[in-house]
C-alpha cells in the first residue's frame, strides 16, 4: 500500500492515479480533501505535514486500516519567490517547515513500521533545483538541496533493514505550482524588475513543462524497480539538466544559467 502526500493536484494527483493503476492500494492526502474529486482506487485523508499530531494520526490510521505501508511518497511542498534579501526569516522557515521538515516528520513516522515489516520505500519528490542554483528562488532550492543530502544519507542507514529512501527529480512540470509560490513579504525596489522577470521565466517554464504523468511514471519506477536507483531524473529535460550539472565546465554552466534566468551580466 502507498501513502502519497499532496495528492489533491499536480504531481501528487498524477502519482496517486498511476500507482493505483499499477495495482497499489493508495491513500492520498491534502490539507483539505473535502472538495477533492474522487479517484478510483484512492482513499483521501486530511493531513497537515507541519503538524506532528496530524502526521502521527494519519500514519496510525493507515496502518490500522491496511496493516502496513509499503511506499511513502513525500510530495507535499510550497514554492518561494523573490531575492533572499526580500524574504523574512519567518517566510523562509515556513518553506523549510513544509518542504523539508514535513518530509522528515513523515519519514520518522513510517520508518519504524517499515523496518519492523522488513521493507519499504520512501520516495522524496525533489527537483532539478535540488542540484542547481535557483536565483530568486534560493530558499526553495535550499530546501530541495537539503532534501537531497538527507535522503541519500538516510538511505545508507536503512538499507540493511530492507528500506530504501529514493529521490525523484522533476524539471518544469505543467501544474499549478506557480500559483502556490509565496511572494516576498519585505520587497526591495532594487530587485523588483528582476523578480518580475524571474516570475515570468517560472510561468513560461511551467506552461512549456512536462506533463505530470511523466513524473508519475518515474515515481512508479522508484516504487517498483527490483534494484532501485538512488535518483530518478523525471523526464528528458530533467535528465539533460542532471547531465549538464555533472559534466559541463563550471564557467559554461554558470553562463548558461544566467542566460536562461535572464540575469544581467
Amino acid at each position: 500500500m502507498v501513502l502519497v502526500t499532496g495528492a489533491s493536484s499536480g504531481i501528487g494527483k498524477a502519482a496517486a492515479v498511476a500507482l493505483a493503476s499499477a495495482g497499489f492500494e493508495v491513500v492520498g492526502t491534502s490539507r483539505k480533501t473535502s472538495g477533492v474529486p474522487p479517484i478510483d482506487g484512492v482513499t483521501f485523508l486530511d493531513l497537515d505535514v507541519v503538524s506532528a499530531e496530524s502526521v502521527s494520526d494519519v500514519v496510525g490510521r493507515v496502518i490500522e486500516r491496511f496493516g502496513r505501508i509499503d511506499v511513502l511518497v513525500n510530495n507535499a511542498g510550497i514554492g518561494s519567490a523573490g531575492a533572499d534579501e526580500e524574504r523574512s526569516l519567518a517566510q523562509d522557515q515556513r518553506v523549510f517547515d513544509i518542504n523539508f521538515f514535513g518530509t522528515l516528520r513523515m519519514t520518522k513516522a513510517v520508518l519504524p513500521h517499515m523496518r519492523a515489516q522488513g521493507g519499504g520505500r520512501i520516495i522524496n519528490i525533489s527537483s532539478v533545483l535540488g542540484i542547481i542554483p535557483a536565483p530568486y528562488g534560493a530558499i526553495y532550492a535550499a530546501s530541495k538541496h537539503a532534501l537531497e543530502g538527507y535522503s541519500e544519507s538516510v538511505d545508507h542507514e536503512v538499507r540493511e533493514h530492507g528500506v530504501r529512501v529514493l529521490l525523484v527529480e522533476p524539471s518544469y512540470t505543467r501544474t499549478g505550482f506557480d500559483t502556490n509560490v509565496a511572494q516576498p513579504d519585505t520587497p526591495v525596489r532594487v530587485y523588483a524588475a528582476q523578480r518580475r522577470t524571474a516570475d515570468d521565466v517560472l510561468a513560461a517554464g511551467i506552461r512549456q513543462g512536462d506533463d505530470p504523468a511523466i513524473v508519475a511514471r518515474a515515481i512508479v519506477a522508484a516504487a517498483t524497480d527490483p534494484k532501485p536507483r538512488p535518483r530518478y531524473a523525471a523526464g528528458p529535460s530533467a535528465r539533460r539538466v542532471s547531465t549538464l550539472r555533472r559534466l559541463a565546465p563550471r564557467r559554461a554552466f554558470d553562463k548558461q544559467l544566467r542566460k536562461l534566468n535572464r540575469l544581467a551580466g
